[in-house]
């Protein structure tokens, strides 16, 4: 189960263009976006890691993202 809230992604679909929006698929996509953080935070880690800081900032995530 997925730690984001669910009516953020209902709203972020909604934005999209949806007009309805199953709890399931807002489930589904929120589980995916945790899965995505999670493995972007690892290698944004890992860059931080690498230039010699415990602290992981804005641009190793923007590294990550280009990755």
């Amino acid at each position: 189960m997925a730690e984001l809230p669910i009516a953020p992604i209902d709203r972020l679909i909604r934005k999209a263009g949806a007009e309805r929006v199953s709890e399931e698929a807002a489930k589904v996509l929120a589980e995916y976006l945790e899965e995505y953080a999670i493995e972007l935070s690892r290698r944004a880690k890992d860059y931080a890691m690498h230039a010699g800081r415990k602290t992981v900032k804005a641009e190793d995530i923007k590294l990550a993202i280009k990755e």
